[in-house]
């Protein structure tokens, strides 16, 4: 494409170089010719022949110049003017001949109107005339008419000079406008090198610098400040939940928007403070000479505020938040790299700690990060090679004190025979993209497991398995559950799905959607952890869930605590009146048993009953219940002794 562009280039280049020659041709010509015709009212003679032949062979010349111009009118043309000149000092006073001074022209003519080739033409031509001239007279062959001096020789000097002067005029102009012509081309190439050199340096977005001018920066306010005891502050800011911005309004309106919010922040930042665009969402702030922590926290505070302000894109109202890693030099390190990296590894610590917070960097952060890596290295293929289990925990109807539900939890056998726990491992999970996988997992087992509970007698069960956040990610969990459940042949009302408050009270993604969709399979919905979220009654009310979990937080105080007896109640009742059911989850003693039936609660879960246990000692656990149920209605259909 570029060669092709360039070959149209040099084509009309050279279009162009051709049109001024062949007008200067014409130029030439009509100045030359026009010279002659003068000279023909004072010439006499042989002279006067010789120029009438010349003039009109110039104006032929000038003809086909005008009408079909090639190479060959200027060898036309100048061949013609040597040959007139030669000819006019032959006849004339020879070499010492006023005609003469026209052949240097003619040299002149050469280097205007053609290439190399003809210049070098011409110069030989006019060079062998001469000689032959000399040769002529010196062999006595032409007689030298020494003329009397008069004014038409005067005439004819003062045209030579004029066609002469006329043709040094045209090249000049020539050779001015080419200087013109590449003083205007370097401009361009001055302008487009600072244009190339700052589009390298920052980035085209925000007009920000980038991260390779930052690193410049960086080492420029280090060295400006080497004496100080002052640190450098990099805080490295990564905006919360930006991404449902682009999938709501479009790239277009996150573009505007990440204009806008690092244009507020730039304006807001002191002098000697430089805002960077890392990348995408993410921003660098280089705050040099801080005197203290408390300067650098109420900067970390002042940006939060900044991003957190509204924002009004095609006509929507955006918020976000951010997270904010801080690193310091020289404590953190002296290098671009390694204040990046540890600020980085600062920022996420804030994601972790519940976003729209700043952390610094310390060594225990380091380590966590090294044992998050180690984690991942294990966890990949793990569950690959599907070497974690799903474990099962009944769940107790408090009025039958039977099981009529259980609830699928992963777990991640060791070799060594420990256990880690999914605290440990679904963030990992979820944060590296894995997620996706171990959810399909762990419903393909707890579906399969269900049906082959239906088809040994307990028809009645229902498996619950918890849904993660990063599941609605890429919209493909309505056709995950589909899929299952023709695979399992589990019918889907015996499916529950646990959500938490959170992926409820989603409003910018397409969580709803998804949700609707799993409703019209049939699937039934559980409210986990009640209380420890949003506990808004809006979604509550709008979302037709079956069940609400309340969190273990208020249920092992029972009996204890009587503002969590008054809540839980008041959550019973609240969940009563949606005609939802309440599970009590962490039901760990017979005294908080006894106080949730009093409060009409209808479902527990909870070491009280079991622990989570794999398959194998579930279905000892239904065997067992079922062997009690079978002896006490025997029991009871027993005639009276």
């Amino acid at each position: 494409m570029h060669q092709g562009k360039a070959s149209r280039n040099k084509l009309a280049s050279n279009v162009a170089e051709t049109e001024i020659r062949r007008r200067r041709l014409i130029q030439i010509c009509f100045a030359a010719s026009s010279g002659l015709f003068a000279a023909l009212f004072f010439a006499r003679n042989s002279a006067f022949y010789i120029m009438l032949i010349g003039f009109i062979a110039l104006l032929t010349i000038s003809l086909m110049a005008l009408y079909r111009y090639s190479s060959t009118c200027n060898y036309l043309f100048l061949g013609t003017v040597s040959s007139i000149l030669f000819a006019l000092c032959a006849t004339g006073a020879g070499v010492f001949d006023l005609a003469m001074l026209g052949l240097p022209v003619v040299i002149i003519f050469s280097a205007m109107l053609g290439n190399k080739r003809l210049f070098l033409s011409v110069l030989s031509l006019v060079s062998i005339q001469c000689f032959v001239l000399a040769w002529l007279e010196l062999g006595g062959i032409v007689e030298p008419n020494t003329p009397v001096l008069t004014w038409s020789h005067v005439s004819f000097i003062f045209i030579i000079f004029s066609v002469t002067g006329f043709s040094v005029y045209v090249l000049v102009q020539d050779i001015r406008k080419l200087i013109e012509s590449l003083e205007i081309e370097n401009a361009k190439t001055e302008e487009s090198k600072q244009q190339i050199q700052h589009l390298a340096l920052h980035d085209p977005l925000t007009n920000l610098p980038n991260r390779v001018l930052g690193e410049r920066l960086l080492v420029s306010m280090l060295n400006e400040h080497q004496a100080s005891p002052n640190k450098l502050a990099m805080l490295f800011i990564d905006l919360d939940n930006f991404k449902p911005i682009n999938d709501a309004l479009g790239h277009a309106a996150g573009d505007d928007f990440l204009k806008k919010i690092s244009q507020t922040i730039d304006q807001n930042l002191q002098k000697g403070q430089c805002l960077i665009r890392f990348g995408g969402d993410e921003f660098i702030i280089l705050a040099p000479n801080m005197s203290d922590k408390k300067e650098v926290d109420t900067l970390s505070k002042q940006i939060i505020r900044l991003c957190s302000t509204e924002y009004s894109i095609n006509d929507a109202r955006v918020v976000v938040s951010a997270s904010i890693g801080i690193a310091c030099a020289p404590d953190d390190g002296l290098t671009f790299k390694q204040l990046c990296r540890k600020a980085d590894v600062a920022m996420y610590e804030a994601k972790r700690k519940g976003r729209n917070r700043f952390e610094y960097y310390n060594s225990k952060l380091d380590e966590h990060s090294d044992r998050v890596f180690s984690l991942l290295q294990k966890l990949r293929p793990a569950i690959l090679n599907n070497k974690l289990e799903v474990y099962y925990q009944p769940l107790i109807d408090l009025h039958s004190d039977t099981i009529c539900s259980m609830e699928a939890l992963v777990r991640w056998p060791q070799e060594d025979g420990g256990m880690i726990f999914p605290d440990q491992f679904i963030p990992v999970a979820e944060s590296s993209g894995l997620i996706n996988k171990l959810g399909a997992f762990v419903l393909e087992e707890a579906c399969r497991f269900c049906a082959h509970q239906h088809s040994i007698g307990n028809d009645k069960l229902t498996v619950a398995v918890n849904l993660s956040f990063s599941q609605f990610r890429d919209n493909s969990l309505p056709g995950i559950v589909e899929s299952v459940l023709k695979k399992t042949g589990l019918a889907a009302n015996f499916l529950e799905l646990e959500l938490t408050e959170t992926i409820l009270a989603d409003e910018q993604g397409n969580i709803s959607t998804q949700l609707e969709q799993l409703k019209s399979l049939g699937v039934q919905f559980a409210i986990d952890d009640f209380g420890t979220g949003y506990s808004n009654l809006n979604y509550l009310r709008s979302f037709n869930a079956g069940k609400l979990k309340i969190d273990k937080i208020f249920i092992t105080t029972l009996g204890i605590d009587e503002k969590h007896e008054m809540l839980v109640s008041a959550i019973i009742n609240m969940a009563k009146s949606l005609d939802m059911k309440v599970v009590a989850e962490g039901v760990e003693g017979d005294a908080a048993k006894t106080k949730l039936i009093e409060l009409g609660c209808d479902i527990g879960q909870g070491y009280l009953w079991s622990k989570p246990i794999p398959e194998s000692q579930f279905n000892e656990l239904l065997k067992v219940e079922k062997q009690a149920n079978d002896l006490h209605l025997t029991f009871d259909e027993s005639p009276a002794t």
